[in-house]
């Protein structure tokens, strides 16, 4: 799908379809009031029939609208005026575009960009707008013996401002909405892969990719590397599988020379059987998701690369299957990490913190200005915040400040949980430094200690999206988040936005 900017009046638009949106109960927006003007009162006479009410979602087409240009109009329900909230916006503009799919339309005009969503501007809008359609219109059928035609005859889709001046601020709104898409849908592509096709390797291959269309520096560890550095916590969850685990850095350098990175950390377990502690058959094959992480990093990434973005990234994606076998790791086993900390392993399904801990102890080297990581870490993360907002711990308020702004400013929200240490007893081992598992209680929390445990040289976060990267169910597939929270940061770290 194609997208332009344009301001002018509702009814001079010459296309497929136009959209305007009508508040409940049966009030119309501004530009559906202009159009009514132009119109002599027809879109005022269908509502007062009752036709629509305005509820937030719903949708009526209509033919021949006198003095518009267009061959048809698209009324969209908004929900009360007063209560029009930024999700109400998104979800507006999805029912837009689930409509104008069937409609046979080619070219529609969205007036919807037009509204006043609280103080957000003319490029917020746009770049949601975007986002939304992209979202919405996103099909996976790569795997199938016939690929499957998207359902929608829309191409292209003017975004309306409201003038010259606000097309100006819309075009870098458009501009990081395409940029973010194409992270999203990547992040997704990644995500809903077979874990048969999406390896180790093929993660490697995907950010070689990207280095080479983009310009950035890459560094892929083999399994004798890891070894020669002591990424023994890593390399233990390894052990089990056929697949050769990788471990990749990705550089965007985009920013002043002397400016110390932001460093993303991406959890990149592209099957999680459980290991030696075997998960139940049932479901495991929504374990081919744990690599979310990973692809959400790699998904950013695109878009940094897209938007040239001036800030400077490090991308460390430490990624292996996690699998049992007469190699794997039992539970009970003690290994040393990279940072020379000793681990006993009582849960060998606790294997992402493994992998996380000795790339957080190697990103030291790039003396990174902040650390995300980003894992479907914890069951725990689900049960406490649902499958709405992500979990964020964090050894900086600042820091965490950021991701939380951020998060709002993408509708891709986050959730400050605590990092107390009194919750870092539950770790105690009698034989080891510490375990890998804390017990029942405060699963993400006790997991998001053990993390900290190797981040006492930097300002860190950790982002748990086990419950915010993929869907189950009849919707089931990878969703793509969080690269807008993502790169939304990365963002107001470039332009300054934001000191953390």
């Amino acid at each position: 799908m194609e997208f332009s900017i344009k301001s002018g009046a509702p009814q001079s638009a010459r296309n497929g379809c136009l959209v305007v949106g009508v508040f409940e109960p049966r009030k119309l927006s501004r530009p559906g009031a202009a159009l009514d003007r132009a119109a002599k009162g027809y879109l005022s006479a269908v509502l007062r029939r009752g036709d629509l009410q305005g509820k937030l979602g719903t949708t009526l087409f209509l033919h021949n609208v006198p003095g518009a240009a267009a061959d048809r109009v698209l009324l969209v329900g908004l929900g009360r005026e007063a209560e029009f909230s930024e999700k109400n916006f998104r979800s507006a503009v999805a029912a837009a575009i689930r409509a104008l799919g069937t409609s046979g339309a080619e070219e529609a005009s969205l007036h919807l960009t037009e509204l006043a969503v609280g103080k957000r501007d003319a490029a917020w809008k746009v770049a949601h707008a975007v986002m939304v359609a992209r979202d919405s219109t996103y099909r996976f059928s790569r795997m199938k013996s016939k690929q499957e035609e998207n359902d929608t005859t829309l191409r292209r889709l003017v975004l309306s401002v409201s003038d010259r001046t606000a097309e100006r601020r819309a075009a870098a709104g458009l501009e990081q909405g395409l940029a973010v898409a194409h992270g999203v849908a990547l992040a997704r592509d990644l995500g809903n892969l077979p874990p048969n096709v999406c390896t180790p390797a093929h993660l490697a291959d995907q950010a070689r990719e990207l280095a080479k269309r983009y310009r950035m520096k890459i560094e892929v560890l083999e399994r004798a590397d890891m070894e020669r550095l002591g990424m023994g916590a890593l390399l233990s969850v390894a052990r089990g599988s056929a697949q050769p685990p990788k471990f990749i850095t990705l550089e965007h350098r985009g920013g002043p020379k002397t400016a110390r990175p932001v460093a993303l950390v991406g959890k990149g377990i592209t099957f999680d059987t459980g290991g030696i502690s075997l998960k139940p058959p049932a479901d495991m094959d929504h374990m081919k998701f744990d690599m979310c992480g990973a692809a959400s990093v790699l998904g950013t990434m695109k878009a940094v690369g897209e938007m040239r973005l001036p800030v400077n990234v490090v991308a460390v994606i430490p990624t292996t299957e996690n699998m049992p076998g007469g190699r794997a790791t039992r539970p009970g086993d003690i290994v040393k990490s990279l940072s020379g900390q000793t681990v006993e392993i009582l849960n060998t399904d606790a294997e992402g913190r493994l992998i996380l801990c000795d790339a957080l102890t190697y990103v030291e080297r790039f003396k990174p200005a902040a650390v995300i990581d980003i894992a479907t870490l914890t069951g725990a993360c689900v049960v406490a915040l649902g499958h709405v907002a992500t979990g964020l711990f964090a050894n900086d308020d600042a820091l965490a400040g950021g991701v939380l702004e951020a998060g709002a400013t993408a509708h891709d929200r986050a959730w400050h949980l605590p990092l107390w240490e009194d919750y870092q007893e539950q770790l105690s081992s009698n034989f080891a430094d510490f375990a890998n598992v804390g017990g029942r209680a405060a699963g993400a929390v006790t997991a998001a200690c053990f993390l900290a445990r190797f981040t006492k040289t930097f300002k860190w976060a950790h982002l748990d999206i086990a419950g915010t990267a993929w869907k189950s169910g009849k919707e089931k597939g990878a969703t793509g988040r969080p690269v807008p929270l993502l790169t939304q940061f990365l963002i107001n770290r470039a332009h300054g936005a934001r000191k953390s």
